[in-house]
């Protein structure tokens, strides 16, 4: 199969064979993983893996030609299977990643990345070690709208960025073993650190668990940056209805990021100018509100996107380093708001070390 000392830059139109794959977990999101992957010409999905028999009939009939199996060490002894994609829960991501990286897999996982900050570190050092490529759904960032906004800033269209506000909720889905912080969390750090290119110093949150004792279902978790920035970001498995928005607001700009609506990113010209006092006690703000653009967003399927940039990055056409960095940050955030969140809200700062950097030095991604 596949040698990742391929050439880049050779399509998969038959001159490369296609990655050999194997999509581990069928639950909720493993079956558009599947879907996403049998439509790629560079893949070939080889095997699928789940513990729940029923299941793994259920898709050898749609895709007959794949492997199934209960046992993911059928799946890495085959030396066929170039990358091993896992779709299961939170509390299995390092032992079954790990376990691949060992192997000599490439490594997709969806978020987060791992339990916890040092789980995730250690992943990332086994990937670096064995030179295999190391990589987290975090789909969002490969979203139209969410790139059109970071493009928007990145050209300074809302001049300093004051605050960030953000809302995702809806009615459930509640999860047995994780809170809402590391469920639906991810979503909204990953998107954070995709835009501005920085790490928040410190975070704060608090939240209950309103229906489960000891799993919070609602949490508002706040994010401070050296810049001066401020993020609020409302997580809630208690709503009711469903709502995926974000604010940011700037010196000269405003926009509004709404997933789901049929204008996703509306430009807002409205801000307020402050002018020094002449006189003691005195001051003028002057409002100013103009146009509200709605730019034209090109319709692509973010995951169709991310697992073609994996597939690239195993036949060694693309860089990982900027994702994989963003991985381990979105974990170190999601643990820090879970801690804050039981410890009644106290301040947790963060230390991402050398992670920053990596972060900060991919802008050019934005602009994809």
């Amino acid at each position: 199969m596949l040698k990742t000392t391929s050439p880049a830059g050779v399509s998969g139109n038959g001159s490369r064979p296609p990655a050999g794959v194997a999509v581990v977990g069928l639950g909720y999101w493993g079956p558009n993983l599947l879907r996403v992957l049998s439509d790629n010409a560079d893949v070939e999905v080889l095997w699928i893996c789940d513990l729940d028999q029923e299941r793994l009939m259920k898709y050898r009939r749609r895709y007959p030609a794949t492997r199934v199996t209960t046992r993911i060490d059928r799946v890495l002894a085959d030396p066929d299977v170039d990358a091993v994609i896992i779709a299961t829960p939170v509390f299995t991501h390092y032992d079954l990643a790990s376990q691949a990286l060992a192997a000599g897999k490439h490594v997709f996982v969806e978020k987060p990345l791992a339990p916890s900050s040092a789980l995730a570190d250690d992943l990332a050092e086994m990937a670096r070690q064995r030179h295999r490529v190391l990589m987290c759904g975090h789909t969002f960032i490969y979203s139209p709208p969410v790139r059109a906004v970071k493009r928007m800033i990145e050209a300074g269209t809302l001049g300093d960025i004051y605050f960030i506000s953000s809302s995702r909720v809806n009615l459930g889905l509640h999860q047995r073993d994780v809170s809402v912080v590391w469920d639906l969390g991810p979503h909204d750090f990953s998107i954070l650190l995709y835009w501005l290119s920085e790490i928040p110093s410190s975070v704060r949150a608090i939240g209950r668990d309103s229906i489960v004792r000891g799993i919070a279902d609602v949490a508002f978790v706040s994010l401070s940056f050296a810049s001066g920035i401020v993020a609020n970001v409302e997580l809630s498995w208690l709503a009711p209805s469903k709502l995926r928005r974000t604010v940011l607001v700037g010196s000269d700009r405003m926009v509004i990021y709404d997933d789901g609506a049929s204008e996703p990113v509306r430009l807002f010209d409205r801000g307020v100018v402050y002018r020094d006092p002449e006189t003691f006690g005195e001051y003028h703000l002057s409002y100013r509100s103009g146009d509200i653009l709605s730019p034209r967003i090109e319709s692509h399927e973010p995951l169709g996107l991310e697992l073609a940039d994996f597939i690239g990055a195993v036949q060694g056409e693309r860089e990982m380093g900027f994702h994989t960095a963003l991985a381990r940050s979105v974990v170190r955030i999601v643990e820090a708001a879970d801690r804050s969140l039981m410890d009644g809200g106290r301040e947790v700062v963060l230390d991402h070390g050398d992670i920053g950097e990596q972060l900060a030095g991919r802008r050019e991604l934005a602009l994809a």
